[in-house]
C-alpha cells in the first residue's frame, strides 16, 4: 500500500532534526539543511505564484548547480511533474521535446529560450523574487502521484519517457540503502550532469536519508575532481564508464578515490579488464550498478564478484526480479541468450501519453528493456548487447557487445563500437569502429579478434575515428555514429 508521502517532505525533517548539518554544496556556496529547507519551501511558493500547481507538468532546461536541485525537490513538493531537459541540447532538442510532452512552461538558463512554450529564466531577478517569497507550508500527496517524466533514450527518433511517482522513486531508495549501503553520514560528489537519472536520483537519495551532496559537475578535470574529494571527505561517488577509463588512462592519484567507502558505476557496461584494474588501481571497494530510466536499479556486481564474474553484471538487487525470457516470455534455461525482462516496486508501468510504447516495452506487469542476455545457475546476468542492434550473418545471430569486448581488451584500444552493415552475399557485415589509445593497425586488429572470436565474429571492415558520440550517461549513440560514416576519410576506414 502507498504510504502517499512526498520525497521533499524529509527535508522539513533534517531541518528539525540536524539543521546545522551540511546538505548541499556548490563551490562557495554552503547550505545547511535547515537552510536547504527554507530555499525550498520559498522556491515552492515562487512556482506558486507563477500559477504552477499539482500535476502541472514543467520543464526543467537547467545547469548542473545549487537552484537546479533546490527546484526540483520544490517542483516535488508542490505535486508538479518535472520533465527533465539537457541544457546542453541544442534550441530545436528542447523545444521538440517539451511540445511533444506538452509542457505548462520551462525552466531555463538566461538567453536559453524554448520556443513555443512560457518561458522562466532562472537568474538573479529569479534569485530575488524567491529570497523575498514567504516559506509555502503546502505539500501536495506524493504515493503513486507523478513525481517525473524521464526521458528513456535521448532525444533521437520519437522521445519516450515513463512516468516515474514518489513511491517508485522510494522505492528505488530502499535498493540504495540495503545494497549500496547509502546512510545519513555519507557525502555523495555528483559528478555526472543533474538531467542524467543517475546523478539526479543519488543526490535525492542523499538528501532524503539526511546526507550531505557536493556538486562537482562535468566537464573537471582530474586534479580538481579529486580535491573535492579529499577537502569535503566524500565518501560515495558515481561515475559512468567514460570518466573512469578516463581516470585510468590518466594515471590519476588514487588516494583521495581510494579512500571513498563506495565507488560505482552504471550507464552502460565496463568490460572484465576495466573492472578489474578500477577495482585495483581507483579503489577496492568499485562495484558496477546496472540500471535504467524506467526501472531503477536491476542487478548489482559487488567488488568480491568481480574476481569470479568479470564479464557479468551481476545479480538482481533488492525487491527486483530478473528473467531471460524467449519471443514468448517464457523465461529460458541458464546459459540461453533471450530477451531480459524485469519487475520490481520501483519499476515503471508504461511511457508517458505513448500508448504504442508501453505495449512493446510493458507485458504483464515486466518492463522489457529492449537488452539481450543471460542468466547462469547463481543468477549472475550477462549482457549481450541490444536486440535492435543484433546483427545477423548469413543466418547467425551475432552478439555486438561480445566483440566489443574483445576489442576493448587491447591494450592499444580505449573504446569500441560494433554496427551491422548491409551486405549482398551474408546479409550484415560486421564494421568495428575503434578508438585507439596507441598506434596499432587494422590488420592486427583484425587477429586480435581471430584470437579471441569464432571466424564469423571478427569483423571484416574497420574505421579507426578520434571519438564514438556518447549519449549524457556514456552510451554510444550507434545510429549518429552510422550516419557519420559517409563523411569519413578514406585513410580511416580499412576493409582487412
Amino acid at each position: 500500500m502507498s504510504e502517499q508521502r512526498n520525497l521533499a517532505q524529509a527535508q522539513d525533517e533534517h531541518a528539525r532534526l540536524r539543521p546545522h548539518a551540511p546538505a548541499l554544496i556548490d563551490g562557495q556556496l554552503r547550505l545547511s539543511h535547515a537552510q536547504l529547507a527554507s530555499a525550498i519551501a520559498r522556491t515552492a511558493g515562487h512556482l506558486r505564484a507563477l500559477r504552477i500547481s499539482t500535476g502541472s507538468l514543467v520543464g526543467v532546461a537547467l545547469a548542473d548547480h545549487a537552484n537546479h536541485v533546490v527546484i526540483m525537490l520544490a517542483l516535488a513538493r508542490i505535486g508538479a511533474v518535472m520533465l527533465p531537459l539537457d541544457h546542453r541540447w541544442t534550441a530545436g532538442e528542447r523545444e521538440r521535446v517539451a511540445l511533444h510532452f506538452g509542457a505548462a512552461l520551462v525552466l531555463i538558463e538566461p538567453a536559453m529560450p524554448v520556443a513555443g512554450l512560457p518561458n522562466v529564466e532562472v537568474d538573479a531577478a529569479w534569485a530575488r523574487a524567491v529570497e523575498a517569497a514567504a516559506p509555502d507550508p503546502f505539500i501536495a500527496p506524493g504515493g503513486d502521484a507523478p513525481l517525473l517524466v524521464s526521458l528513456s533514450s535521448g532525444t533521437t527518433g520519437r522521445p519516450k519517457g515513463p512516468r516515474i511517482t514518489h513511491d517508485h522513486f522510494l522505492a528505488r531508495f530502499r535498493t540504495h540503502w540495503v545494497n549500496l549501503g547509502f546512510v545519513d553520514s555519507d557525502c555523495f560528489a555528483c559528478a555526472t550532469p543533474l538531467y542524467f537519472g543517475g546523478g539526479r536520483t543519488f543526490v535525492w537519495s542523499t538528501l532524503y536519508l539526511g546526507g550531505k551532496v557536493v556538486l562537482t559537475p562535468p566537464p573537471w578535470e582530474s586534479p580538481d575532481l579529486l580535491t573535492v574529494l579529499e577537502r569535503e571527505q566524500v565518501s560515495t561517488l558515481f561515475l559512468v564508464p567514460t570518466q573512469l577509463r578516463r581516470l585510468l588512462a590518466e594515471q590519476a592519484d588514487a588516494a583521495p578515490l581510494k579512500a571513498l567507502r563506495l565507488l560505482f558505476s552504471s550507464g552502460a557496461p565496463l568490460n572484465a579488464q576495466e573492472r578489474l584494474a578500477i577495482r585495483h588501481r581507483l579503489n577496492p571497494h568499485f562495484c558496477e550498478y546496472y540500471a535504467s530510466t524506467e526501472g531503477g536499479g536491476v542487478t548489482l556486481l559487488t567488488a568480491p564478484d568481480i574476481d569470479e564474474h568479470p564479464d557479468s553484471v551481476g545479480r538482481a538487487v533488492y525487491a527486483v526480479q530478473v528473467q531471460v525470457v524467449d519471443a514468448e516470455h517464457r523465461p529460458l534455461p541458464a546459459g540461453q541468450v533471450g530477451r531480459l525482462r524485469y519487475r520490481s516496486p520501483g519499476c515503471a508501468s508504461g511511457f508517458y501519453r505513448d500508448d504504442e510504447a508501453s505495449t512493446e516495452s510493458f507485458h504483464e506487469g515486466w518492463f522489457y528493456p529492449g537488452d539481450l542476455a543471460q542468466l547462469d545457475e547463481q543468477g549472475f546476468l550477462t549482457l549481450a548487447g541490444r536486440a535492435k542492434d543484433m546483427i545477423i550473418r548469413s543466418g547467425v545471430n551475432i552478439y555486438p557487445e561480445e566483440v566489443e569486448t574483445v576489442l576493448r581488451s587491447h591494450p592499444e584500444v580505449r573504446d569500441a563500437a560494433v554496427l551491422g552493415m548491409p551486405h549482398p552475399e551474408t546479409g550484415e557485415e560486421l564494421l568495428a569502429c575503434v578508438v585507439l589509445s596507441g598506434t596499432v593497425s587494422a590488420q592486427r586488429l583484425r587477429l586480435w579478434c581471430e584470437q579471441h572470436l569464432a571466424p564469423y565474429k571478427v569483423p571484416r571492415q574497420f574505421a579507426l575515428l578520434e571519438a564514438l558520440p556518447l549519449n549524457s550517461s556514456g552510451k554510444v549513440i550507434k545510429s549518429a555514429l552510422k550516419a557519420d560514416l559517409p563523411k569519413l576519410a578514406a585513410d580511416r576506414l580499412f576493409r582487412v
